[in-house]
């Protein structure tokens, strides 16, 4: 990895922080689901549009056909994950919520493993069982609250496989493309598609209070552009571990937002079943054979 005058953990922090706010954002706006998705990715959009046309806009010649319809694809995809992601807040909690939604990486596995054939080592079905067994406490536990809850938790479990889709669709593309052109096209394919979801559903595109505007403009800026850009800019200094460890941090600081916001509580299945999910995760994504060889490494420098 190459080195950096700033320490990459404090960008990756800074990302967290920011992803973390997204929940809190969606909740304070007083919106639709549909027309805050919708901002959402229109604000971003916009925002991208004058690096994307004074710089990018060459790259677009590289897209061939099966390029055009995985974005197309991905586009969707992630419009119905904001979709269904933001109307879950209306019913469970936040922690719940985006505990739920960090199951991406196990959804991606899934994905590979039934589309591409990939092998399930025995530490990703272990990993696996201990994150579903975590989701399911936390479900029970909502349940216990009320119907709603647990409908909201299966809105999330729904929105997370969702995202992973629109990431098994996309990842293929982003390899040929800058993170500009990929993004700038996948948000305004979703764009489009929340465009005319809002017409479909009947949601009015305003107006609204000057407060919900600030959160429209907010949710593209903060964990849209500053969150995953820092990311992304991380990523050339650490490894893609580090930033998938690093999320997994998301719900946490979610919850303690929501916690001062909001004046949520947490119940101890909640808690409980939190911890299980991000330690099942956190097993799935750490490579044990690397940090066996830096151990062995340091050992020998000893």
């Amino acid at each position: 990895m190459e080195r950096t005058t700033i320490h990459p953990y404090i960008p990756i922090a800074i990302g967290v922080i920011a992803v973390a706010m997204s929940a809190i954002f969606v909740k304070l706006a007083d919106a639709d689901a549909g027309i805050i998705a919708f901002y959402r990715m229109l604000f971003s959009v916009l925002i991208m549009a004058p690096i994307f046309f004074w710089k990018y806009t060459a790259e677009l010649k590289r897209l061939t056909k099966r390029d055009w319809s995985f974005s197309l694809v991905a586009g969707i995809f992630l419009a119905f994950h904001f979709i269904l992601w933001f109307e879950s807040l209306n019913y469970t909690s936040v922690a719940s919520s985006t505990v739920l939604v960090t199951l991406q990486p196990l959804f991606a596995f899934a994905g590979t493993y039934f589309f591409f054939k990939e092998h399930l080592s025995v530490k990703t079905i272990l990993s696996g069982l201990i994150a579903i067994g975590g989701s399911i406490l936390i479900s029970w536990g909502d349940f216990q609250i009320s119907g709603t809850a647990l409908y909201g938790d299966m809105l999330a479990l729904i929105a997370c496989a969702l995202v992973t889709a629109y990431l098994l669709f996309g990842q293929d593309v982003r390899k040929r493309l800058s993170l500009v052109t990929y993004t700038f096209v996948v948000y305004g394919v979703s764009t489009i598609t929340l465009f005319f979801y809002v017409i479909f559903k009947g949601e009015s595109f305003g107006p609204y209070p000057a407060n919900d505007w600030l959160w429209f403009v907010l949710l593209a800026i903060v964990p849209n552009l500053l969150g995953h850009t820092l990311f992304n800019w991380s990523l050339k200094y650490v490894s893609t571990n580090v930033i998938s460890i690093a999320i997994l941090f998301e719900p946490i600081g979610a919850t303690i937002l929501a916690f001062y916001v909001f004046n949520e509580y947490l119940i101890l299945t909640q808690v409980i079943g939190g911890f299980i999910v991000i330690a099942g995760i956190m097993l799935f994504v750490m490579d044990f054979n690397r940090i066996k060889r830096i151990f062995r490494k340091k050992t020998l420098d000893l």
